[in-house]
């Protein structure tokens, strides 16, 4: 994991230059992720300076890092009782598995994902688990 808070200032800088009305808070990269959280939602302009300047910096493999998405509502979906692992194997379901489900499931056909699908196993003995969605 690199920090990048040091960056802040510098985008929050080139943000305020530009006239925008909005502070970057808070940034995290890991390997597939990148994380920014801002004072309000980021309008497309906003998010475009934001981009641009972080495609700049060296530290980020952007090959890894996942298509931004921008929030586009508060809703969220929760699935129970799904089975953590696998059918007719030990390997444990992922949130890519989850959203190629999603791509070919009828009720999801204009649903946009905020971010990706989040696994939580019930508890470390059993073997369902519970999926968050937020849409």
């Amino acid at each position: 994991m690199v920090l990048l808070c040091k960056y802040i200032a510098n985008i929050n800088r080139i943000l305020e230059n530009i006239k925008l009305d909005i502070i970057m808070d808070y940034i995290r990269n890991n390997q597939r992720s990148l994380t920014i959280t801002t004072n309000k939602v980021a309008l497309v302009l906003d998010f475009n300076t934001i981009e641009k300047y972080i495609k700049s910096i060296n530290s980020i493999d952007f090959d890894n890092v996942m298509i931004p998405r921008l929030l586009q509502s508060k809703s969220y979906l929760k699935i129970l009782g799904i089975s953590y692992l696998i059918k007719d194997s030990n390997i444990s379901i992922t949130s890519n598995v989850i959203e190629r489900i999603i791509q070919f499931t009828h009720i999801f056909n204009d649903v946009i994902l905020a971010s990706k699908p989040k696994i939580i196993k019930t508890s470390s003995k059993s073997d369902i688990a519970i999926i968050w969605i937020n849409i």
